[in-house]
């Protein structure tokens, strides 16, 4: 096998914290960097150290506001001009992945748009977990490791040792991913069927399958507004169920999301640390991916299968 490659990681403003326990768990320091602010808003990033040579990891997510996709392109540039052997931009959160294809005429497809950004800024792989949807990774024409949430939210799943439990979907396009958890952990499945009256605003769900006396597990993606979820738990336990608990791996949380959660019927919300979570709620509960980040990025590194790393897809 090749030897371990030089590498050296650094973060972005906006994923600090994660960066900080990615590095923890690889037993490195994370590399100095630096930000410039000017008094119009534009911003400079640069290098404390020399990394001429080196593997670059990058951690940021590049969730609201743009600044963060901003400066993570800047980051790219930067490590490109300073002679970096390879760049892999390890984004936890991508955003505007939910503009992944023409739903409607004259729309932007955001999703492909920033791919291309990144490949002109010069990335050479991208690491990221549990994309809105699988074929973004189809954007790209470079390496694309697509990391799943499944490593730290079922074994929590598990530990809960809930009797009569069942999977939910909040909706049909998020099916496939609830029917692999139902299906790894031998359990029926429930979809909610949502007629949305415009974006982030939901007029109406249908409850597909049986909850009267179930546990509810509500797996998915992100939970932005969490008016979804919100509104499928209150049904599901007007239709009988014990209690609703959600799983997601994005906690994007906008506006009065942590409001709405704590109001609804919802026994827990969990999510991971893709994004970060400044709210104290009793409800509220957020796991750490940083674990399997560092893991990947040592398979990486070393050249090894990171196959293993996958209990669900």
């Amino acid at each position: 096998m090749e030897a371990s490659k030089q590498y050296k990681v650094f973060s972005g403003s906006g994923s600090r914290y994660l960066a900080e326990k990615i590095c923890w768990h690889l037993g490195c320091e994370l590399g100095k960097s630096s930000l410039t602010r000017f008094s119009d808003g534009e911003f400079c990033v640069s290098f404390e150290e020399s990394i001429r040579g080196k593997e670059v990891y990058l951690v940021q997510s590049t969730f609201p506001s743009s600044d963060n996709l901003m400066e993570l392109l800047l980051l790219i540039d930067a490590a490109k001009r300073a002679s970096a052997h390879h760049i892999i931009a390890v984004i936890p959160y991508f955003g505007w992945a939910r503009q992944d294809r023409k739903d409607r005429p004259r729309v932007s497809i955001a999703a492909k748009l920033v791919a291309d950004m990144l490949s002109a800024a010069g990335v050479n792989r991208v690491m990221t977990m549990d994309l809105h949807a699988d074929q973004i990774q189809g954007f790209f024409n470079i390496p694309v490791d697509h990391l799943y949430a499944s490593g730290v939210l079922l074994p929590y799943m598990e530990g809960l040792h809930l009797p009569d439990l069942v999977i939910a979907s909040p909706d049909v396009g998020g099916s496939k991913r609830a029917n692999s958890y139902a299906k790894y952990m031998g359990l029926p499945l429930v979809l909610c069927n949502k007629k949305r009256a415009r974006a982030n605003v939901v007029e109406s769900i249908q409850i597909i399958g049986d909850v009267k006396d179930k546990n509810v597990i509500i797996i998915d993606d992100m939970v932005d507004t969490a008016g979804t979820i919100a509104k499928a738990a209150d049904i599901m336990m007007s239709e009988g169920a014990k209690s609703v608990r959600a799983c997601a791996t994005h906690g994007v949380m906008s506006g009065n999301a942590v409001e709405t959660i704590e109001r609804s019927s919802i026994t827990e919300l969990v999510f991971t640390d893709t994004i970060p979570f400044h709210h104290e709620s009793p409800k509220i509960k957020q796991l750490s991916v940083a674990g399997q980040f560092a893991e990947i990025i040592r398979r990486v590194n070393n050249n090894e299968s990171i196959s293993s790393q996958y209990a669900i897809r």
